[in-house]
C-alpha cells in the first residue's frame, strides 16, 4: 500500500455510486480551485452529480491542461494546493455533489529544470533511485548511448551548440550542472571534486566541457534525432514527456499517493486514468489500483464504505472492439459513443458522392484506410524508428530457435512489424504473455490477414510475429515474449495516436465532422438500427461507462460536428456551394494554396461561423479569422504534407493564414461573405436541431452523460486551445437562474439558452429516477410513415419505472423557410413510433402532454424541439 497524505477531517455527504452527471473543470491558474468552489451552486441547479476534474499534482509552471506532471508529492500550488482543494471540495459536498479526478500515470514532464526525478536520473544514471521508474533501455545496441540517458534537447547539432557557447556549467543543487537554456543536465558526483578544484571558468573551453561532457550519465543531442536514437520512452513522440513504468512499485505508489489519500478521507468518489494504453500492462495495472481503492474504501467516512470507487479509463475503442472484462473497470470515458451519435447524425447514402469529390479536388485516396495506412508508415519511420528497432530486437530474443529454423533475417522481421502495424485498427493488443489465456484479441489477427494480403507479403515473417504477440512460443521463451510484446504494444499505441489522429485526420477532408478523437472515419454514417444495436451492447456490457460529446482533446466542437453533419444530408448543393465560393475567393487566393486546405478551412469556416454573426461584421470576422487561423497553422503542421512541426513551411503557412484573414474581411471578400453566411443560414438550424438531439441522447443513452465546461451553451470551438478559452460562467448563472420554458426559448433559441434548459429538464429528471437510468434495458422501437428513417424511439425500463424517447435526426430536407428548430408536421405526414400495447404515456419530461397507445405521431410529439421525452404510466 503507498504511502498517502495525513488523513483530513472532511468527510463527503455523497455516495459515490455511478454518477448521475458530471461536469469537467479544467484548471489552471487563471481557473483554480477557488473558480470550480464558486460553480458549486450553479452546477447543483444545473443536475450536476459530481465534477470530473483535470489533473491536480504539480504540472510544469503555467499548464493549461495538467498532463505534464513535475512533481508527484503535492496538489499544484498553481492551483491553490492542498488547502483550496478541500476549500472546493467542502463546497461541492455542501451541495451533493462528489469529484472524479483524472489522473495521468502514464508519463512525467521532464527536460527543463522543474523535474527532480528527472534530474536525479541524469545525474545517476542507471545507479539513480528512479532508473527502474522511466522506461530508459541502457542495454541500447547503440554503443554511444550504452548504459547512459539519451538526452535530445538541444535545438541545433551537438558539436554547433558546443562551439557556439549555449552549453555553460553553473552551481546547481550543491553540486553543478551543465546548463542550456532552460535545461539542466547535473554532473554525475564522480567529476565533482574536479569541478570544484578547477572552477568552473576552466570549462569555458569547448574541447574541456566537451571531454567531461562525455563521461556524464547522459549524451546530449539535437532534437530531430530523438525518433532514431532516443533509449527511453515517450508519450507518443513527445520529447518533454518520458514514459514512467507504472509495473515498478515504488513508482505506483508515488504517482498515487495523493489521489489514493483524497480517496480514502472522502474528498473525492473516483479516478480517471489517462491514456491506459501507455502502460506496460493495463490489466495488471487496473487489478493493482482496485486492490489499492477496495482497502481504502473501508477507511473512508462514515457513509462512504458501501460503494466501490469509480474507476474509468481513457480508452479508444475500434469499431467493435470493448473494453476487457477482466480489467474490473466500470467503464470508458466516452470517445465511443462520441462516434456513435456522430454517425447516427450523418447521412450514410452521401458517402459515395462526398468521397469521390474529395478524391478529385484533392488527388488523395477517397477512402480513409488508405490514407491511414499510408500515414502509419510515415509516422513509424519519422517518429518512432528507434522504438521499431527496439521491437525487433526482442523479436529476435523471443523466438531464436525458430526464427533461425525458418531463415528469418532481421530485415525480414522489420519489415513484418511494419506490415502488422500499418494494418492495424486498434490501439494494442490483449495479449500479455503470461500464463492468464488472454489472448492477442481480434485486432491482430484482422492485421495479419490484411497484411498478409499484401502484394509482396512475407508471410514467415508476418506468421512468426503475430505467433509471439499473441503470446505463443516455448515456455523458456516466455520473459523475452512478454518483453516483445509489451513493446509491440506500446509502439502500436502511439502509432495510432500520431498517424490516425494527429496525421491521417488532417489529410482526409472528405467531411472533417467525422474525423476526431476516437471516430471511425471510414464510416460517414449509420442509420437508427445500427444506432440501437450499439446502444443495446452498451446496456448490456457497459452500462456504467461515461457519455461525452465534447472532451478537453476534441478536434471540433460538439456543435461544429453537429453542423457539419447536415452537409451529409445536402451533398450536392455543398458541393456546388464550395464550387461558388472558389470563384469568389479567386482575388484573393494566393498562388499554389492547395484545394484540399482551402476545402478544409471551407468547412471549418461554416462549421464555426458563430450564431447571429453579419457577413459585414468586421471585428466578429477578425475574431473569427484568428481562431480559424490558429486552427489552420495546426492543422497544417499535424497533417505532415505541407508543413510540419519538425519542420514549418513559414511560408505556405502564412500564405494560408493570410487568405483566412482576407476571406473574412468585409472590405475584400464581400460577395464571398455574403454567399457564406446565406449558407450558414441554411444550414445553422437543422444543425440546432442536431445539437439538441445529440445532447439529449447523451443525456438517456445507457451510461451517464458528461458535459464538457461551458457547452450547455453552443459549442462552436475549434481544437486546442481554442477548446479551453475561458467559459462565460456569469451568462450561464444568469441564464439558468431564469427558468424560461422551451417555448419562450425557442425565440431566442441562437443565444444558447434553450441547449442549457433541455439540459437540465433532462438531468432532474435523471434525479429523480436513478435506477432507471443506471440500469435500465433499453428497447428500440419501430418508427413507421413517411419519414421513417428520419426519427429514432426506444424505451428505458426498470421494474416499474420507464420512459419513452423520440428524437428526430437527419431533418434539413423538411426544414424550410421560418426560424423553427423542427420540421412542420406536415413534413412528418404519417410517421408515427409504434408503441406496445401495454406502453402509455404519463408526465411529459420534454415535449407535450399526450395520450399514446398503439401509436405516437412524430409530428405532434415534436412541435418545439427535436426532442421529446416522456415516462410511462405504471400497469
Amino acid at each position: 500500500m503507498p504511502d498517502a497524505p495525513q488523513r483530513r477531517e472532511t468527510p463527503l455527504a455523497t455516495s459515490s455510486d455511478v454518477p448521475r452527471a458530471t461536469y469537467r473543470l479544467q484548471f489552471h491558474k487563471d481557473f483554480p480551485f477557488s473558480a470550480g468552489r464558486d460553480l458549486a451552486p450553479y452546477l447543483a441547479e444545473l443536475g450536476i452529480s459530481h465534477v470530473y476534474a483535470s489533473p491536480i499534482l504539480t504540472a510544469r509552471a503555467g499548464s493549461i491542461h495538467g498532463y505534464d506532471v513535475v512533481d508527484y508529492d503535492a496538489i499544484n500550488p498553481e492551483l491553490g494546493g492542498e488547502a483550496a482543494f478541500e476549500q472546493m471540495a467542502a463546497a461541492l459536498r455542501g451541495q451533493g455533489i462528489g469529484i472524479i479526478l483524472d489522473i495521468v500515470p502514464n508519463h512525467m514532464a521532464v527536460g527543463g529544470s522543474d523535474n527532480r526525478l528527472w534530474l536525479d536520473l541524469l545525474k545517476h544514471g542507471r545507479n539513480s533511485a528512479y532508473a527502474d521508474w522511466f522506461d530508459v533501455d541502457f542495454e541500447t545496441p547503440d554503443p554511444q548511448l550504452t548504459g547512459k540517458v539519451h538526452a535530445p534537447f538541444l535545438g541545433e547539432p551537438y558539436r554547433e551548440v558546443l562551439a557556439s557557447g549555449a552549453l555553460s556549467l553553473v552551481i546547481h543543487d550543491g553540486g553543478y550542472a551543465v546548463s542550456y537554456g532552460e535545461h539542466l543536465f547535473p554532473i554525475r558526483p564522480e567529476d565533482q571534486a574536479e569541478i570544484a578544484a578547477a572552477g568552473v571558468d576552466a570549462f569555458r573551453d569547448a574541447d574541456r566541457l566537451d571531454a567531461l561532457l562525455s563521461r556524464q550519465n547522459f549524451v546530449l543531442d539535437w532534437w530531430r534525432n530523438a525518433g532514431d536514437r532516443i533509449n527511453w520512452r515517450r508519450f507518443f513522440d513527445v520529447t518533454q514527456l518520458a514514459a514512467v513504468r507504472m509495473e515498478e512499485p515504488a513508482a505506483f505508489a508515488a504517482q498515487h499517493a495523493v489521489a489514493l489519500g483524497l480517496y480514502r478521507d472522502g474528498l473525492i468518489e473516483g479516478l480517471r486514468i489517462d491514456h491506459i494504453d501507455g502502460l506496460a500492462d493495463p490489466a495488471a495495472y487496473c487489478a493493482n489500483l482496485r486492490r489499492h481503492l477496495d482497502t481504502l474504501q473501508r477507511q473512508r467516512p462514515e457513509g462512504l464504505r458501501e460503494s466501490r470507487a469509480l474507476l474509468l479509463v481513457e480508452k479508444i475503442l475500434a469499431p467493435g472492439e470493448r473494453l476487457p472484462g477482466g480489467w474490473d473497470v466500470d467503464g470508458s470515458t466516452g470517445y465511443d459513443f462520441m462516434d456513435q451519435v456522430s454517425a447516427l447524425q450523418h447521412d450514410p447514402a452521401a458517402s459515395g458522392s462526398l468521397s469521390a469529390h474529395w478524391a478529385v479536388l484533392s488527388g488523395r485516396p477517397r477512402d480513409f484506410h488508405p490514407e491511414e495506412e499510408m500515414a502509419r508508415h510515415e509516422v513509424l519511420s519519422h517518429a518512432f524508428d528507434g522504438q521499431r528497432e527496439r521491437l525487433v530486437d526482442a523479436l529476435e530474443e523471443a523466438g531464436a530457435a525458430q526464427r533461425d529454423a525458418e531463415g528469418l533475417t532481421r530485415s525480414a522481421l522489420r519489415r513484418a512489424v511494419t506490415a502488422l502495424t500499418a494494418q492495424m485498427r486498434a490501439y494494442r493488443s490483449y495479449a500479455t504473455g503470461r500464463d492468464d489465456g488472454v489472448g492477442a484479441g481480434e485486432a491482430v489477427q484482422a492485421a495479419l490477414t490484411a497484411a498478409l494480403s499484401g502484394p509482396v507479403a512475407d508471410a514467415p515473417a508476418l506468421r512468426f510475429v503475430a505467433s509471439v504477440i499473441a503470446g505463443e512460443g516455448a515456455e523458456t521463451q516466455r520473459p523475452a515474449r512478454i518483453t516483445a510484446i509489451r513493446r509491440f504494444n506500446q509502439l502500436a499505441a502511439p502509432l495510432a495516436a500520431k498517424a490516425v489522429e494527429d496525421t491521417a485526420f488532417y489529410r482526409y477532408g472528405r467531411l472533417l465532422s467525422r474525423n476526431d478523437v476516437g471516430f471511425d472515419a471510414q464510416r460517414l454514417g449509420m442509420g437508427p438500427d445500427a444506432f440501437h444495436a450499439l446502444m443495446r451492447q452498451r446496456a448490456d456490457g457497459a452500462p456504467d461507462s461515461m457519455l461525452a460529446t465534447a472532451t478537453h482533446d476534441h478536434k471540433r466542437g460538439e456543435d461544429v460536428r453537429a453542423r457539419l453533419a447536415v452537409l451529409s444530408e445536402i451533398p450536392r448543393e455543398w458541393m456546388a456551394a464550395t464550387q461558388r465560393w472558389r470563384q469568389l475567393a479567386e482575388p484573393i487566393r494566393p498562388d499554389g494554396l492547395d484545394p484540399a486546405d482551402e476545402h478544409m478551412f471551407q468547412q471549418m469556416l461554416i462549421g464555426a461561423w458563430p450564431l447571429g454573426l453579419a457577413a459585414d461584421d468586421a471585428a466578429g470576422l477578425d475574431q473569427l479569422a484568428g481562431r480559424l487561423g490558429g486552427w489552420w497553422r495546426k492543422a497544417l503542421r499535424e497533417g505532415k504534407l505541407r508543413s510540419s512541426w519538425a519542420a514549418p513551411n513559414e511560408g505556405y503557412e502564412e500564405q494560408a493564414l493570410q487568405f483566412a484573414t482576407d476571406a473574412l474581411n468585409p472590405a475584400k471578400a464581400g460577395d464571398f461573405l455574403r454567399a457564406v453566411a446565406a449558407f450558414v443560414g441554411r444550414i445553422e438550424r437543422p444543425g440546432a436541431l442536431n445539437g439538441l438531439v445529440q445532447m439529449a441522447l447523451r443525456c438517456t443513452a445507457p451510461g451517464f452523460p458528461d458535459s464538457y465546461q461551458g457547452t450547455e451553451f453552443w459549442d462552436f470551438s475549434l481544437v486546442d486551445p481554442d477548446n479551453r478559452r475561458p467559459v462565460d460562467f456569469a451568462a450561464r448563472k444568469i441564464a439558468l437562474a431564469q427558468h424560461l420554458s422551451l417555448d419562450l426559448l425557442t425565440e431566442s433559441w441562437r443565444d444558447g439558452r434553450i441547449k442549457q434548459a433541455l439540459l437540465r429538464k433532462l438531468l432532474r429528471f435523471r434525479q429523480s429516477a436513478p435506477a432507471l437510468f443506471a440500469q435500465g434495458s433499453y428497447e428500440p422501437l419501430e418508427v413507421e410513415g413517411a419519414q421513417a428513417e428520419n426519427a429514432l424511439a426506444f424505451l428505458r425500463r426498470d421494474g416499474d419505472a420507464a420512459m419513452l424517447v423520440v428524437v428526430a435526426r437527419c431533418c434539413a430536407e423538411g426544414m424550410g423557410e421560418g426560424d423553427g428548430l423542427v420540421p412542420g408536421g406536415h413534413w412528418w405526414g404519417d410517421t408515427h413510433v409504434a408503441l406496445p400495447e401495454a406502453v402509455r404515456l404519463g408526465e411529459a419530461v420534454i415535449g407535450p402532454e399526450m395520450q399514446g397507445q398503439g401509436g405516437l405521431a412524430v409530428g405532434a410529439a415534436l412541435p418545439i424541439v427535436p426532442v421529446g421525452v416522456w415516462a410511462l404510466e405504471r400497469g
